[in-house]
């Protein structure tokens, strides 16, 4: 006898993985109408605030496709639950205050009463202020040997925290730390979305079942996900908790490469504030540190910024952001003197290298003990003054010329093909003009002694 098959049951919820939340944080960045521009060759594969970027370059948290598979250990049904308990709106509460003229995007797939009280987002979904203090709760009454330290940023709110409590309470131990396709648990869905309360009582049940690190098929950890979020006060939460503050992914990242190179200031003063934990000098697996990838992307940022004629406000804001995040991580202990373990380069020689003269500026009023041999490094047999002579065309040429020289440049250091900076000057009446230039300075520094490799 044949049977026909019931047609297969279709979930009744699905919820977005952390990369889609991510790329609908960028989708609504990019809604004022920025132009895109061509990115720098030289970034490194990863983490991208830039929206302009192309897609290939643009931050994405890696590890989840575009389709979200229900937990291995929870149903639909259960999901469903979690969902409308958790985005539930009590119309007798203040909800959070917004920017006035500030036009709040909403996903689709949820409706407006996803707001909560007292959660704070920079950047994530949608720009939100922090609560009234007169208005939120305090910290809810915990055992005072787990009571994690002040938040970053904000309050708690007492009643929506309580809420998830409850839910995670009556949850199994499998539904609490399952995992889907993507290595995606209920933590990581709730910090890339910003929902603060629920991420703060998911975090407090996944310590105590020593699950709180675990990462998803990209390697990331829910510290990464907020850190990519642009979660300050999640990040400080989940430090609290005791997340793991050196956990990298699978590209060798760590918290620190990703705030660094999506210049989040308000991230790094966080994860800055948990030293001497964090090590400022990781390397990732491309050989490079924190600080080499917060020059990288001020340099990606400022072409994007000149390519404009400078008028775009938000590149310059963003271009503000991370050149602080620069000057944190060095006034924090990074060493400007660290190479790439590739290429060799200082964070001078990235800097020369894309010609961004604001960067230059300021790594060379950074007090050192010997500002010239700074300068004068090496990378591959190349010093930033050579690298300085191939910016052929780039009008700052000459100016990161002088202000090189003026800070020590040596024009006589000979690189591995026993060529001078002067030879790889550009043809033509600059060329001849610059290369003037430093035949002068060339024989002034001949006058101290200089290593026989570098001698003419």
């Amino acid at each position: 006898m044949h049977f026909d098959k019931a047609p297969k049951e279709k979930p009744c919820c699905t919820l977005p993985t952390v990369k889609k939340l991510l790329e609908q944080k960028r989708k609504r960045e990019t809604s004022s109408g920025l132009s895109p521009y061509a990115a720098n060759t030289t970034a490194p594969a990863g983490h991208n605030m830039l929206t302009q970027l192309p897609v290939s370059e643009q931050l994405t948290c890696s590890g989840a496709s575009s389709s979200y598979a229900d937990m291995t250990a929870a149903s639909s049904e259960h999901w469903a639950a979690i969902q409308e308990s958790a985005l539930s709106y009590d119309p007798n509460q203040p909800g959070p205050s917004f920017p006035v003229g500030y036009d709040v995007p909403m996903d689709s797939d949820f409706s407006s009463q996803q707001h909560l009280q007292g959660f704070a987002s920079q950047s994530y979904g949608c720009q939100m202020a922090a609560a009234d203090q007169s208005t939120a709760s305090t910290w809810p009454p915990l055992d005072p040997s787990e009571a994690p330290q002040a938040t970053f940023g904000s309050w708690l709110d007492t009643g929506t925290l309580e809420k998830a409590r409850m839910l995670l309470r009556d949850m199994d131990y499998g539904r609490i730390i399952g995992q889907d396709e993507d290595g995606d648990t209920i933590l990581h869905i709730y910090t890339a979305k910003g929902l603060r309360e629920w991420a703060f009582a998911t975090a407090e049940k996944l310590r105590d079942l020593g699950k709180l690190d675990a990462k998803e098929h990209k390697g990331k950890t829910a510290l990464l996900v907020a850190v990519t979020a642009n979660q300050p006060d999640i990040v400080q939460d989940l430090l609290s908790f005791g997340a793991d503050i050196n956990a990298c992914d699978v590209k060798g990242q760590n918290a620190l490469h990703l705030a660094a190179h999506d210049g989040l200031p308000r991230i790094l003063q966080v994860i800055l504030s948990n030293r001497p934990a964090i090590n400022l000098e990781a390397r990732d697996f491309e050989g490079m540190t924190p600080l080499h990838c917060a020059a990288i992307s001020h340099s990606v940022t400022m072409k994007a910024l000149f390519a404009c004629g400078m008028a775009n406000v938000f590149l310059q804001a963003k271009a503000a952001e991370k050149l602080s995040c620069v000057q944190m991580l060095v006034n924090a202990g990074a060493s400007p003197l660290s190479q790439e373990i590739k290429s060799s380069k200082t964070v001078l020689h990235l800097a020369v290298k894309e010609g961004n003269i604001n960067l230059l500026h300021y790594l060379l009023s950074i007090h050192m003990h010997n500002v010239k041999d700074f300068v004068n490094m090496k990378a591959h047999g190349h010093t930033a003054l050579h690298m300085a002579a191939c910016l052929h065309g780039n009008p700052r040429q000459e100016e990161i010329l002088r202000l090189l020289l003026s800070r020590g440049a040596d024009p006589s250091i000979r690189n591995l093909e026993n060529g001078l900076p002067a030879h790889l000057l550009q043809g033509g009446l600059q060329g001849e003009h610059l290369k003037l230039m430093l035949k002068k300075r060339s024989t002034l520094t001949r006058r101290r002694p200089v290593a026989p490799q570098d001698q003419e």
